[in-house]
């Protein structure tokens, strides 16, 4: 039996992943803002020394992994919370759990989106996330933008993605000399409660974007389908897999960059 650690497992893709892997026999420690077995804030600093500090006293023997699922969408209102959720919530509970994770040879897994493809994302916001680092100078920044505009909240959303996305490949080969990989899995449109809470307008925008895998239907993808990809990134039949972007999202990217190969 292996134990893992997921964030934002209460709901959605994570819950969904939580799921599997209990299923599977596993012991899972759901990280989450209410209702986890670790119930921590991951947009503050505070909340999430929170969450290493409890991961550290509940697996003194280490992590054979963490999905690092927990997020918000851009049509949230808050460009701050975006920021330090989906970005900063990641990538510094990762490398806090950075150790527990070495001592068991483990594997991360961050959620990414296939939107990170399409190029619409704020590449300037990119680049002080994965460049400068420095939360608060970039809250301040988004702070300041138009938080009734979906289509900046939509690129406030890519852009924490894509940086995500970019910070994956940068560390995974430096982490993985020390024996823990590091992937991500980019879904498509999934069937959650972030998609459930959208405008008629966004819902509609979604709806037409084509998923090759749901061809005459206008269903949208269920969680489970991510988060199998999940558990096998986790598991050791992913073993030689490392610093990869998984697209989980039934064709469409490939649909839309038929031409891209890498």
């Amino acid at each position: 039996m292996s134990v893992y650690a997921v964030t934002g497992g209460s709901s959605g893709i994570g819950a969904a992943a939580v799921e599997l892997l209990r299923k599977d026999g596993h012991e899972v420690i759901n990280i989450d803002l209410k209702g986890g077995d670790i119930s921590a804030n991951l947009a503050t600093p505070e909340g999430r020394q929170t969450a290493i500090d409890q991961l550290y006293e509940k697996c003194p023997d280490g992590l054979d992994g963490i999905i690092c699922n927990a997020g918000v969408s851009g049509n949230c209102g808050n460009y701050e919370l975006v920021i330090s959720l989906n970005y900063f919530g990641t990538v510094r509970l990762a490398r806090g759990v950075y150790d527990l994770l070495k001592k068991k040879r483990g594997s991360v897994v961050v959620t990414v989106s296939n939107t990170i493809s399409q190029g619409t994302g704020r590449m300037d916001i990119v680049d002080l996330l994965n460049n400068v680092g420095d939360e608060q100078r970039i809250c301040n920044i988004v702070s300041a933008l138009d938080t009734k505009n979906q289509t900046v909240g939509q690129s406030m959303y890519m852009a924490t993605k894509y940086a995500l996305a970019r910070w994956v490949r940068r560390i995974s080969s430096s982490w993985a000399a020390n024996g823990v990989r590091v992937n991500a899995v980019a879904p498509g449109n999934v069937r959650t409660a972030m998609t459930d809470s959208l405008s008629d307008a966004a819902k509609f925008a979604v709806s037409a974007l084509p998923i090759p895998t749901r061809y005459g239907s206008d269903a949208l993808m269920d969680p489970a389908e991510i988060a199998e990809s999940m558990k096998f990134l986790l598991s050791d039949a992913a073993r030689g897999v490392n610093g990869i972007i998984l697209f989980t999202d039934g064709g469409t990217d490939a649909l839309l960059n038929s031409e891209k190969v890498y």
